[in-house]
């Protein structure tokens, strides 16, 4: 059992609407790994078009991890949509220039670093990402949710703005699995797996692998 050619752009035959994420995206500040999906009902290649307000001259990154599961519709709000909201007008006034060029002199835009997506983790549809949100391995990201701050390994959030819902397992479980970082093993080994890591006995896979 090798698995899927994990640098095949479409790993389902005669399926052009699933892609393996780290083929199709061209941005060098987009970074995605391994085996990470994304599923769009209309084209793929939506996928950077759904990466809002990414500028070159700002310099944020947008990074995925290994074996994620990214939802059509699922959008990241990149740092270039911040603005003032502390100043009494919220208006970008400087890019248009002509005069308005002073209105950001001792200022600067809201930075919330890049977003970083850990792996295992599904995004579901319609759901949004803030910018500088950090989301841990093994997290579920619900339909519609809008996740403005950062979420914790294997916790399922949903809602607007998104809160923890429940964890998948208990804290120990979730301390074991961290620990284990199954989706670095070698493809080989995670097939070897493959029924362990799609059942729910987390004691069993841990116990075939110490």
């Amino acid at each position: 059992m090798k698995g899927p050619d994990k640098n095949t752009l479409y790993p389902l035959a005669d399926h052009d609407k699933l892609c393996f994420l780290k083929n199709l995206v061209t941005n060098p500040n987009i970074i995605v790994g391994d085996y990470t999906y994304y599923d769009d009902f209309e084209d793929v290649r939506n996928f950077e078009k759904n990466v809002k307000y990414h500028f070159d001259f700002i310099g944020d990154k947008l990074i995925i991890g290994k074996f994620c599961m990214i939802a059509s519709g699922a959008s990241f709000i990149m740092n270039g949509g911040n603005h003032l909201t502390e100043a009494i007008s919220a208006y970008p006034f400087a890019i248009f220039a002509n005069g308005w060029e002073s209105a950001m002199d001792g200022k600067e835009y809201p930075y919330k670093g890049d977003t970083v997506i850990g792996n295992d983790v599904w995004i579901g549809h319609n759901a949004t990402i803030m910018p500088g949100v950090q989301i841990g391995d093994g997290a579920v990201i619900a339909t519609n949710a809008t996740v403005t701050r950062n979420v914790e390994p294997y916790a399922i959030v949903g809602g607007n703005p998104a809160r923890t819902l429940r964890k998948r397992f208990d804290d120990d479980t979730i301390e074991h699995l961290l620990e284990m970082s199954w989706w670095d093993w070698p493809v080989e080994k995670i097939s070897h797996n493959i029924s362990l890591l799609s059942g729910g006995d987390v004691r069993a896979l841990i116990e075939a692998n110490s």
